[in-house]
């Protein structure tokens, strides 16, 4: 169940939330809250869940069980992994970052003299000045990603979720864009990033959730990414079994409550998923943007 809560210090709380694929849950009994203004990373090995978190905060998946409670009024941007998106579609760059007028101009809408100067401008700080006319399909892995970063600038979102945005480009790019999503925390935005380089994470966030389907870990980063909760998280098993039974629901006789302020070992959850052998789809749906028209979000 995706609810909307009223405006409250959390810009989102998982009340046992189990997210998945069929049959086959792919995150476990996610209890907890995100700070509006937080700057969360969300780590974990290949398979443990990280992307689905995020697409069932967009609703592209709906929850197996449990629920995510959205605070009211906000505006949410997405960005989806490189390898989901369509760049054979033909489009400029100036087109793909026009998307983020979607929500107030619609598809079709004329952009005023106002929206050419915010693209623009998103353009200049993202360092693709003179790129507006280029076609997508001729961008490298690093341009495509500043543009897509611009296209988030231009839907001016409270709440922003990035998902593994920092693979496979250049570390000028990387410093630039960790230099943006500094900016988006500097200005009160909330923002979770699905990142692999925990060196990275160390370094610039400092929230971070840990998981390995079920949760580790969630809180300050250092405590987070402490060696125990590491090895915890790498024990997990990656393949489905078919034959696993359900791992049970809210009343299994576990405590969920999460308080960013105190860091929080669910190794239970972990060993209990790890013995039913539980496992993570391996599918790639069609992915939404949520303030992009749905039939363009692959470009």
């Amino acid at each position: 169940m995706l609810n909307k809560a009223p405006a409250a210090p959390n810009a989102v709380e998982f009340a046992d939330l189990t997210l998945g694929y069929g049959s086959h849950p792919a995150v476990h009994h996610l209890s907890g809250g995100v700070r509006r203004g937080s700057l969360t990373a969300i780590v974990g090995s290949n398979g443990s869940g990280k992307s689905t978190l995020l697409k069932g905060l967009v609703g592209i998946l709906k929850p197996m069980s449990g629920a995510i409670s959205m605070a009211a009024g906000q505006r949410l941007a997405y960005l989806p992994q490189q390898s989901e998106l369509d760049r054979s579609f033909p489009a400029r760059v100036l087109d793909l970052v026009a998307l983020g007028l979607w929500s107030r101009r619609g598809l079709f809408g004329r952009h005023s003299k106002d929206d050419k100067a915010r693209l623009m401008t998103a353009l200049s700080a993202v360092g693709l000045e003179g790129f507006e006319d280029r076609a997508i399909d001729t961008l490298s892995g690093g341009q495509l990603q500043r543009a897509l970063f611009a296209r988030v600038l231009v839907q001016d979102a409270d709440f922003i979720l990035l998902d593994e945005p920092f693979n496979a480009i250049d570390a000028k790019t990387v410093a630039d864009l960790i230099a943006l999503i500094g900016r988006w925390h500097g200005e009160s935005r909330t923002v979770m990033v699905v990142v692999h380089d925990l060196e990275l994470v160390r370094q610039h966030f400092p929230d971070a959730l840990l998981l390995a389907r079920a949760p580790v870990a969630w809180g300050k980063t250092g405590d987070v990414l402490h060696p125990e909760n590491l090895l915890k998280a790498r024990n997990f098993r990656e393949p489905w079994d078919d034959s696993a039974p359900w791992c049970g629901g809210p009343n299994a006789g576990h405590d969920h409550d999460h308080d960013h302020d105190h860091i929080h070992d669910h190794q239970h959850h972990r060993q209990r998923d790890h013995g039913h052998h539980h496992g993570h789809a391996a599918h790639h749906h069609a992915q939404e943007d949520v303030s992009a028209p749905p039939h363009q979000v692959q470009a």
